[in-house]
Order: structure tokens, then C-alpha cells, then sequence
């Protein structure tokens, strides 16, 4: 947690050196938290989500809405942002959560598009294809300071600093009783319910709790990219997520969707400046992991501790 905190702390004072830019630190931290949020669903509870990127674009709008025709303040709009992810997550999970396996994720893909559908068509509200446009990066009042997040360095730190709590939170999360149970679901749904947990009520709140961090992640995105738009919803989108989660390690691994996300977007921005095909190379990596790596990368790293660990004499180990 500290090497990755440190690493994104001093990125503005050395990314230009490797030839990348500072915004490239920003969106990866958007992604980030969108990615931790939904490995706490797939690799966490294990309940496969294809649709996610709805409660993704909820919060972008959310985020773009609460500023056009509520307050211009940063906070109520996240915070608009917040609550639409969650009740938007909540009507969901209350519709799939009795469900598991294939029909689960159906089911999620199904309630994606529908509200990618609802973001082009109702276009009183959501402005259609176009989308919501011109949105401003309000300044945030900390009460002694007030940043002006216009400046990209703010921005950084503004949104470095909401990466940092969400980590933590989530860590903590997945590290608790609460987290336990999720895996003991995925595990085995049935026995985690013959031992008496309540397993639609863990389900339903481990939906809402990814799909609130995921309208986080879209509320942020939307500050950052000054728009918020259908795109943000669509399948393609939805699946970006489930490759970085898997690709990094997300299975296996708390830190996988880090990886993950750091290798997608570096994909994009070295080998999209030789070829437009890199996604083709990045879903390539994506399918030999899957078929010979399940564990992903972070998964490699943690094997290679266990048999650096298994070397050690017996006297070391204790």
C-alpha cells in the first residue's frame, strides 16, 4: 500500500521523464477506484458483473446533472454522484441478487444496457449522443484553503487524495468479518447459507457497495474529463474493467485491478502511439492469461513469494 501511495504521490515529478504526461495519472486513479470496486463483487463475493459500467456513467451524470440544476458545490455534486451509484445499485442488486453463476450476469449485462439506452434516448434530460458537455471544475473549499482544480497539479492531488481513502477503506472492508463471508460465498453459496449467513442480504450489499464506488469513480471522471456521456455505459466499456480486473489479478490478489489498470492504459498510450490495434495486443495478453494464468499477474508475484518463502529453512520460518 505504501510502494503504490508513493508511487502516485511522486508521478507528477517524474512521468514526463518516461515520455507520458500528467493527466495520464489521473485517469489511471479514476480507473483504479472503478476497478476496486468491482473486484470487490467478482474476485471478493464472486458474482460476475458484464454491466458495470452503467453505475459508472450514473455517477458521471449524477455528477453533470447536480451541477447544471442543483449547486455549483464540488462536495453536493459527488456526493449526488455517491447516492445515484448506490440506489441505482440498490434497485439492481434487489432484482439479481436471488440469482447466481451465468444467470447473475445476464442479468447484469441486461440492466446495462438499459440504462446506457435510457442515457441516448432521454434526451431531455441526459442531452442524448451528445451528452453533457461543458461541465466545470469547481474549486474545493477544504474550509482553510480552497483548491482551484482548473490547475491539472490540484487536480492530481485532489483526486490522489480520494484515491488514497478509498484504498484504505476498501482494504479494510475486504479485511473484515464482512469481507470473509464474501469470499466463504464465493466459495460455496450454499454452505455459507447452511452455516446461517444471510447470503441475498451479503450479495445485495456487496452490489451496492461496488456499484457506489464505481459512481465515485464516474463522478471523478466526469470533474476530470469536464463531460459525461452514453460511451461511459456501453458493453465495451464494462468490459475494460473485467480485463484489468482479471489481467492484473484481481481473483487473487487486492492489488490485481492496481496492475491491471496501470498495464491497460499503458497499453494505450506506448502502443497506441506505433498502432491502432493495440487493444488487439492488450486482448491478447487478456485471453493467454485467462487460459494459462487465471491468476493474473498479481497472482505470478504471489507465487513466486511462496516458493521464495518455501526455500527458507525451517528455523527462518519460525
Amino acid at each position: 500500500m505504501l510502494a503504490t501511495f508513493a508511487a502516485f504521490a511522486t508521478l507528477p515529478l517524474w512521468i514526463k521523464g518516461v515520455g507520458l504526461y500528467p493527466y495520464l495519472g489521473v485517469e489511471v486513479m479514476v480507473w483504479v477506484i472503478y476497478a476496486l470496486g468491482f473486484n470487490l463483487l467478482l474476485g471478493y463475493a464472486g458474482l460476475p458483473s458484464f454491466g458495470h459500467g452503467a453505475f459508472f456513467g450514473v455517477g458521471a451524470y449524477a455528477f453533470g446533472l447536480a451541477q447544471f440544476g442543483v449547486s455549483q458545490n464540488l462536495w453536493l455534486c459527488l456526493l449526488a454522484a455517491i447516492l445515484a451509484g448506490a440506489l441505482a445499485g440498490a434497485l439492481v442488486a434487489s432484482f439479481i441478487s436471488h440469482r447466481r453463476g451465468i444467470y447473475y450476469a445476464l442479468l447484469t449485462i441486461a440492466f446495462g444496457q438499459i440504462f446506457w439506452f435510457v442515457a441516448i434516448k432521454w434526451h431531455s434530460v441526459t442531452r442524448g449522443e451528445d451528452g453533457l458537455l461543458n461541465v466545470k471544475r469547481m474549486p474545493a473549499d477544504l474550509g482553510f484553503v480552497s483548491l482551484d482544480l482548473q490547475k491539472l497539479e490540484n487536480l492530481y492531488y485532489f483526486a490522489f487524495a480520494i484515491f488514497v481513502i478509498v484504498i484504505v477503506l476498501l482494504w479494510r472492508v475486504v479485511h473484515s468479518p464482512f469481507g470473509r463471508i464474501l469470499s466463504a460465498i464465493r466459495q460455496n453459496e450454499t454452505r455459507a447459507r447452511f452455516v446461517g449467513h444471510n447470503v441475498w442480504l451479503y450479495k445485495w450489499l456487496a452490489f451496492v457497495l461496488s456499484t457506489t464506488v464505481a459512481s465515485l469513480a464516474g463522478g471523478l471522471f466526469c470533474l476530470a474529463q469536464q463531460s459525461a456521456y452514453p460511451n461511459v455505459m456501453s458493453l465495451h466499456q464494462s468490459g475494460f474493467v473485467v480485463m484489468m480486473v482479471l489481467v492484473g489479478g484481481g481473483l487473487v490478489s487486492f492489488w490485481g485491478p492496481v496492475l491491471g489498470a496501470v498495464l491497460f492504459f499503458l497499453a494505450r498510450d506506448l502502443l497506441g502511439a506505433y498502432t491502432e490495434a493495440w487493444l488487439l495486443w492488450y486482448g491478447l495478453l487478456f485471453m493467454a492469461i485467462v487460459l494459462f494464468r487465471p491468476e493474473g499477474i498479481a497472482g505470478l508475484f504471489k507465487a513466486t513469494s511462496l516458493h521464495a518463502r518455501s526455500e527458507k529453512p525451517a528455523q527462518a520460518l519460525r
